[in-house]
């Protein structure tokens, strides 16, 4: 059973930094595609960063500049680098791996909560 763990999150003062990662544990095929999401208390989830498995990245616009989402392929890894974080970033944070095998199947972890405050 494929199991997504994601690790990093914390609290964090606003202009700091932190890197969240997230590893897939059993056997996965590699995935097309990667992102993290985040779910603000009352809000709906929503994506921040995809990359895909040639390496082509997309931001949500709130985060271009700040954050750089990056992945592993021989490892199955995805990672987010976010600097100058902000209040408004504050979330709980999700990775997703999305494999395509005749039907897509979408992993998801568990959450890291992320806490910008001062």
């Amino acid at each position: 059973q494929v199991q997504l763990e994601e690790s990093g999150g914390g609290l964090v003062q606003p202009g700091g930094s932190l890197r969240l990662s997230c590893a897939a544990s059993g056997s996965i095929f590699r995935p097309n595609v990667m992102a993290w999401y985040r779910q603000a208390p009352g809000k709906q989830r929503e994506v921040v960063a995809v990359v895909t498995s040639g390496g082509t990245t997309a931001y949500d616009d709130s985060v271009k500049g700040r954050f750089t989402i990056s992945r592993d392929n021989d490892k199955n890894t995805v990672a987010m680098q976010m600097n100058n974080l902000k209040p408004e970033d504050t979330a709980v944070y999700y990775c997703k791996m999305e494999i395509l095998i005749g039907r897509r199947i979408d992993y998801w972890g568990q959450g890291t909560q992320v806490t910008v405050s001062p």
